[in-house]
């Protein structure tokens, strides 16, 4: 039932046929864009200025309705190439500008279309810093994106709808964007003039547990001297080692750590055990300090952006980071096996880890930059430098 002490909603402006519904009962009016109809979700927002195709197809999004705070979205267009997923995961996005044509030489069709050719659902003409600062300061609220050709909409319902969903806490949805089945991979890094290659002569085999896999991490393993098997994320720890696997990557993904971890947790105690090289980001970092013995919690905004500034501990050197979580590391919950390597210059929140006797190490940003900069593309190569020690 809605609130009766709810604040009345703000009544339809003239030409809107779309809203963004909070279930505090805050409305944000405005033009839909993409697919019609609506979506719930957890509402966060990205500033990144580009990228929003790799964005808006990172699983990681899963249950997230995204605000972007760059302004001009869409202005590239979008084309087959700049995905991470087949399918997008990410339940809708919000957007100040009306989108527009598409100026790139890649591009092969508008963003809207592109938006409707996948069921998902947006909206435009947002305030969208007045809704940042909303989720600034009163953290990422569960709403609902409606889109209504014909206008009609009722908030109050759109309201109960948003109260009603569960939220991101105690959510695996891993299992809701992990593959089905194992599969190899050998695509390398996108290239300028030649677009993707292939990687014939590989020195190394890794075994990638696939949380929600984003597929430029596939790539700059690939392009790294690595042959890439994936597997699912319910595979068990004699799915994996039977392999034979040179080294274990485990990727990113969306959801609570502490709810994928009910299954992860104990397969990744395990592959620490095998003394097999490991390498994780994101998820596949929360779930690993997790079987180490840590904890996870929830951030008050999270982190979401190509602009995240973090510290080397080992050097005092800072890299410009990808970043997309809601969860982190509680730095203070680790055990003394562990070491912290990096440190969020924003909020002092753990960036990464690695074993003093296992050759273990993560990350909580994204190396793969997809996208963002490159600064900690070096981490690839730090897996491989690992596992060639171990094949010595």
């Amino acid at each position: 039932m809605t609130d009766p002490n709810a604040a009345v909603p703000t009544p339809r402006p003239p030409d809107c046929n779309a809203a963004l519904v909070l279930a505090d009962g805050t409305v944000f009016w405005g033009s839909g864009i993409g697919a019609p109809g609506e979506a719930v979700g957890e509402v966060c927002f990205n500033t990144s200025i580009t990228g929003y195709q790799e964005i808006l197809t990172d699983p990681s999004y899963a249950g997230q309705i995204i605000t972007f705070t760059f302004p001009h979205i869409g202005n590239v267009g979008a084309n087959p190439e700049d995905i991470e997923t087949a399918t997008p995961a990410a339940r809708g996005l919000v957007i100040r500008e009306r989108i527009t044509a598409p100026a790139n030489y890649r591009a092969t069709q508008s963003l809207d279309a592109w938006l409707k050719a996948r069921n998902l659902v947006g909206i435009c003409g947002v305030d969208t810093r007045r809704l940042t600062r909303h989720i600034r300061d009163n953290g990422p609220p569960n709403g609902v994106v409606a889109y209504a050709p014909d206008g009609m909409l009722d908030i109050a319902r759109l309201r109960d709808k948003a109260l009603a969903w569960p939220g991101l806490e105690g959510m695996d949805l891993a299992r809701e964007v992990t593959c089905r089945q194992s599969y190899e991979w050998n695509e390398t890094v996108w290239r300028h003039g030649s677009g993707y290659g292939r990687q014939t002569a590989p020195r190394f085999h890794v075994v990638a547990i696939d949380y929600g896999m984003k597929r430029n991490i596939l790539r700059m393993l690939a392009a790294n001297g690595c042959r890439v098997t994936v597997v699912p994320a319910t595979a068990s720890a004699e799915d994996i080692l039977r392999h034979r696997p040179d080294g274990i990557f485990l990727s990113n993904g969306p959801g609570d750590p502490a709810a994928t971890g009910e299954y992860a947790v104990p397969v990744l105690r395990k592959l620490v055990a095998s003394n097999t090289p490991i390498f994780g980001i994101c998820l596949g970092h929360q779930l690993m300090a997790l079987a180490l013995g840590g904890r996870t919690y929830k951030l008050d905004r999270g982190h979401r952006g190509a602009n995240h500034p973090v510290r080397d501990e080992s050097t005092g050197r800072v890299e410009i980071t990808s970043q997309n979580h809601g969860f982190v590391v509680d730095s203070d919950s680790l055990p003394d096996d562990i070491v912290p390597t990096y440190l969020s210059l924003f909020d002092k929140t753990n960036e990464g880890l690695q074993l003093k006797d296992k050759p273990v190490f993560t990350v909580q940003h994204h190396p793969e930059a997809s996208p963002g900069p490159q600064d900690s593309h070096h981490l690839f190569r730090r897996f491989v430098e690992m596992m060639e020690s171990g094949a010595k």
